[in-house]
């Protein structure tokens, strides 16, 4: 029952950083239809401001030398600010093209984040060692568990209840579901679509300052890649859990880390090196008998 429980724990904080990811791709995706693959970049961005502009392998802290809330602050500040310039500067010029271009966007400027990390940072992976007392271990009922788990888990849930807040109790939160439902209809009733637009963009932008902080901390690692995994999974999630439902993407985050512990306890050893290739397999059975997602949103629903 202890291994059991362990491997319980584990599953529900792999599914809360999955959760996050598919949330920040989820908001986008409900106001303008976008898949923002530079999402995982921001997640990088973030990661890498922690440190100073070097080649070597072991960063030299700057913000991450700074105190904690200081430099959650400063990380979740510069991401936001990075998605509401890529909103301003990018995607907004190409509001009204078709999704093809939208989604060629969102690709530019994830090879441009990229790049530009290679050009200041160069591209040699790094170690960094971040909030290291997260990863001391405390004991509960006999089971051994990681600090920063307990950190993952907590933190999903308050923003979780905090988005749902914001989206169901403030005028923005209001606007935004409207813009997700019917963004003609949205306009006609006046809800400013620039506004609703960067609203999603900067509340996108902190949960990849989030996860960027909790990646960073779990791998101590950085590489001009990093971000490309979590929002993978990320959309992985959001077209499980329903395209366009808020609630559908964080079901179906903590759903892809759940089978990704599950698989990773179950397969033989020498199988294990290809769990994600089983993830990919579970979610093509699930889109077989559910192709529209587990909680398909009701503006999807119409549009069917």
């Amino acid at each position: 029952m202890t291994v059991v429980l362990q491997h319980v724990i584990d599953a529900v904080s792999l599914g809360s950083l999955y959760a996050l990811a598919a949330l920040g791709v989820g908001l986008i995706f409900g106001v303008m239809r976008l898949i923002n693959f530079a999402h995982g970049d921001f997640i990088m961005v973030g990661a890498y401001a922690l440190i100073v502009p070097s080649t070597a392998i072991v960063a030299t802290p700057l913000i991450g030398a700074w105190p904690a809330l200081a430099m959650v602050a400063a990380i979740l500040a510069i991401v936001v600010l990075l998605a509401l310039a890529t909103e301003r500067i990018v995607f907004r010029p190409l509001r009204n093209a078709d999704p093809a271009t939208l989604l060629i966007g969102s690709f530019a400027v994830s090879f441009f984040l990229q790049h530009m990390v290679l050009i200041i940072y160069g591209g040699r992976p790094k170690a960094i060692d971040i909030l290291s007392g997260l990863n001391e271990q405390v004991i509960v009922l006999g089971l051994r568990i990681p600090k920063l788990e307990i950190a993952t888990i907590g933190i999903t849930f308050v923003l979780l209840s905090g988005l749902a807040l914001f989206l169901k109790r403030t005028m923005f939160g209001l606007q935004i579901r409207a813009a997700a439902e019917d963004f003609d209809m949205a306009r006609l009733l006046g809800v400013r679509a620039n506004t609703v637009i960067a609203m999603a963009f900067a509340a996108s932008g902190f949960l990849a300052g989030v996860v960027a902080l909790l990646l960073t901390t779990q791998s101590g690692v950085l590489y001009f890649g990093m971000g490309v995994q979590p929002v993978l999974f990320a959309f992985v999630a959001t077209v499980i859990g329903g395209m366009g439902s808020l609630p559908g993407a964080a079901l179906g985050g903590f759903l892809v880390g759940t089978v990704s512990v599950a698989l990773q306890v179950l397969l033989p050893f020498e199988l294990r090196l290809n769990r994600d290739a089983f993830v990919f397999l579970a979610v093509i059975l699930v889109l077989l008998f559910r192709p529209g997602g587990l909680l398909q949103s009701r503006a999807a629903k119409e549009r069917v």
